[in-house]
């Protein structure tokens, strides 16, 4: 991973940092020549697993966000990450509503996906997006 960018984001886990983390991705994403169609994908997302910690992670006060983009030579790594509540099974009539829908958005957006955390330890959605692809991953 020599010579390639990296680049480590924390900040307050609130709305306006979503659109903070998507430029950050857009320049690193122009950096590695990335297809605009791929970077429509990641932008999508990062997006989604960036408002999961504004909106989930944290139940009272503000916590961190926190986002890792690391390249290399099969493609770039996205990891966001919080330090909240972490999973938890949320009621269908819950508060906010549970819909459900932006883990299996992410992963089918990525090339690589995988989620850690626990109730009580946080959360992190690490994401892979491939420099060449043979087909689109939602297919």
């Amino acid at each position: 991973m020599s010579g390639r960018p990296e680049v480590l984001l924390t900040m307050p886990a609130r709305p306006e940092g979503v659109g903070v983390v998507r430029q950050a991705l857009a320049g690193m994403a122009d950096a590695l020549d990335f297809e605009a169609s791929v970077l429509a994908d990641m932008k999508m997302a990062v997006t989604e697993a960036c408002t999961n910690v504004v909106v989930h992670a944290y139940e009272a006060d503000t916590g961190m966000l926190e986002v890792e983009m690391r390249a290399s030579d099969e493609g770039l790594t996205i990891v966001v990450r919080d330090h909240g509540t972490g999973i938890q099974p949320r009621p269908a009539r819950s508060d906010p509503p549970a819909l459900g829908l932006g883990l299996p958005l992410i992963a089918a957006l990525s090339d690589a996906f995988e989620l850690r955390g626990s109730a009580g330890s946080g959360t992190e959605v690490r994401m892979t997006f491939s420099y060449a692809r043979e087909i689109d991953p939602a297919d």
